[in-house]
This record gives C-alpha cells, sequence and structure tokens, in this order.
C-alpha cells in the first residue's frame, strides 16, 4: 500500500513559494517575477527490500493566468512486444515488433481537461498524453502492424502501472500556487526520471521548467543489480553455487527424514 506523505512538507512548500512570490510581486519586480517556479518535494527515491510504492509531490506557483500540466518521464529503453498465436493447441510467440526511445514510466497531470487546455498540433509536440508518444520502429513494417503492436505495447504499460490511463489533477490553492502527486508503483524500474512542467495560456505554452527525479536501489538489492549488468560472469557463479547449496540442503533434509 502507497502510503500518503506528511501535509507538513506540502505545507512548507507553498507557504516557502507563497513568501518568494509575493515578496517578488510587492517588491515591484513584476516584470522580472518568472512566469513559473516548481519543485518536487524530493529528488531521490531510494529502493530496497521493504519498499512497496511511494509517492512524490511536485508543487509550485504561477504568475498570472494559465493552465498547467506536469509530465514524468523515466529513461528511455528498447521494448520487444510478441504477438502469440495458438498452433495445434499450444501457444506459440508467432510476430514480434522492436520499438525504441520507450518511456519505462509514463505520468500526467493536468488542472483541466487536456483537450480543452492544448490544441493537438501542442499536445503532440510535447507528448502530452500516452497517445501522443512517439516510438521509434526498429524496422519497416506495415502501418497496422505498427498500430496494433503500439496498442498492446501502451496497454501492457498501463496494466503494470508504469503508464497512467488518465491525467492526474493539477489542484491550485488560490489562483497562483498548484500542487499535484506522482505516484510510482512498487516495481518502477530504477534511471533518471525527468519532471516537466508547463504553464499554457491560449493554447500556447508560456514557460516551461524540467527537473531530475533519480530513483535507485540500495542494499542488497543494489548489490545483485549491480552484479547482474556489470559483473554476469560473478553474478552467475555466485546464483550456481546458491542453486547447488539449496539442492544439497534438500537432499540432506530427505534424507534425515
Amino acid at each position: 500500500m502507497i502510503r500518503s506523505r506528511t501535509p507538513r512538507l506540502a505545507a512548507r512548500a507553498f507557504a516557502f513559494l507563497g513568501a518568494a512570490f509575493g515578496a517578488a510581486l510587492i517588491g515591484g519586480s513584476s516584470p522580472r517575477a518568472q512566469p513559473l517556479v516548481a519543485d518536487l518535494s524530493r529528488h531521490l527515491i531510494a529502493i530496497g527490500s521493504g519498499f512497496t510504492g511511494t509517492e512524490v509531490l511536485l508543487y509550485g506557483a504561477i504568475e498570472g493566468e494559465g493552465d498547467v500540466v506536469v509530465v514524468v518521464r523515466g529513461p528511455e529503453e528498447r521494448v520487444v512486444v510478441r504477438r502469440k498465436e495458438r498452433i495445434a493447441g499450444i501457444w506459440v510467440n508467432r510476430k514480434s515488433v522492436v520499438f525504441d526511445r520507450v518511456p519505462a514510466f509514463f505520468a500526467i497531470a493536468a488542472s483541466r481537461p487536456l483537450d480543452r487546455v492544448a490544441p493537438a498540433p501542442l499536445r503532440e509536440l510535447h507528448h502530452l498524453g500516452i497517445e501522443t508518444l512517439d516510438f521509434v520502429v526498429a524496422a519497416a513494417l506495415p502501418p497496422d502492424d505498427v498500430k496494433t503492436f503500439r496498442e498492446a505495447l501502451l496497454r501492457n504499460r498501463v496494466r503494470d502501472g508504469f503508464y497512467a490511463a488518465k491525467p492526474g489533477k493539477v489542484g491550485f490553492v488560490g489562483s497562483r500556487l498548484f500542487r499535484t502527486r506522482i505516484l510510482f508503483p512498487a516495481n518502477v524500474p530504477t534511471g533518471t526520471y525527468s519532471a516537466q512542467v508547463f504553464l499554457i495560456r491560449d493554447g500556447e505554452v508560456i514557460s516551461a521548467e524540467s527537473t531530475p527525479l533519480f530513483i535507485s536501489k540500495i542494499g542488497f538489492q543494489a548489490d545483485v543489480n549491480f552484479l547482474a549488468h556489470n559483473q554476469p560472469a560473478v553474478y552467475g557463479l555466485i546464483a550456481i553455487a546458491i542453486a547447488l547449496m539449496a539442492g544439497w540442503g534438500a537432499a540432506a533434509a530427505f534424507r534425515k527424514a
């Protein structure tokens, strides 16, 4: 179960933003004030043995009117999507498509429905929504095949909790301060993420900010992950040794029984 962060963190964040934003306006520096400021409640998610998922608060302030859209993307990777067919009563993989530049994680939140915030060309340009994600196909294929496998990829990512099927809500406190929470599942991939925030007014991007978020494993899981990716020979030997020890232990237990 994902636990909510303490409300005091959000209160401190909004207090700081409110003070900074108010000071800029009162001090007569409104022409130099940034149209958009945003930050995360934390920039590192550490995954340990008891990790069950978490959430990160994104907060900020805007100057003037406008809608806020938040996009959080994970590191890009290559994904193979396979289609199974039944042959002689057995399910086998018959066809596959390889996609490149696939975000490992994708979440979006907006202050209003996206079709009311930005026109279709702007949503396509900034990838505002999972339907606008631009995957690269590794080999030339018929468009119908690409569409079918792309839809399957999106369904799988939504099912696994890596993609948000619907945009979340960006809430406003007053007319300037905003906030939203990004949920990360227990099996969230590690790597460097980016949180992009757009201020959109009259169908145009007035300002944008991007801040990094790092997700990494710690403790024993980090050691195993390092060996598996950087020392595969050592990892294999350790795995074999553990398997042999487990088999020897099971055999000894049965002999005693």
